[in-house]
């Protein structure tokens, strides 16, 4: 939201100036209609570059990273937990949290794939 913050201020003079050329009596050959509806053109086509595209890529981006989650995979599910990828059922991942515990969840509750140790990269905490 902050980054739109410089947007208002561009868009409140286009809109001054645009009412400062817009006839009021609105006669035949004048494209009052036109100027008015062009800073909500510019606000729509800025929120798509802005929210709308960006947030299309990163879903696609899950989608494909969730289809190719396989067996041996280390991942982090939504919960927070680290696990390795037991086996693949469809929509269903079998994943060993431990070395005596396996749970079943659904695939899309994988954040993300990760690599290596997560513990190996975590500093340890001492306390005093």
């Amino acid at each position: 939201m902050k980054r739109l913050l410089w947007l208002f201020p561009i868009l409140s003079a286009f809109s001054a100036h645009a009412d400062g050329l817009a006839p009021s009596g609105g006669g035949a050959g004048h494209p009052g209609g036109l100027t008015s509806f062009a800073p909500l053109l510019v606000i729509m086509v800025l929120f798509y570059f802005l929210l709308i595209r960006p947030q299309q890529k990163q879903a696609k981006e899950q989608k494909l990273m969730l289809e190719a989650v396989k067996k041996g995979d280390r991942v982090l599910t939504q919960g927070g937990i680290y696990g390795t990828v037991v086996s693949v059922k469809g929509k269903v991942l079998e994943v060993k949290i431990s070395d005596e515990v396996k749970v079943l969840m659904a695939r899309s509750a994988v954040s993300q794939v990760v690599q290596g140790d997560p513990a190996a990269e975590t500093p340890e905490i001492v306390s005093n």
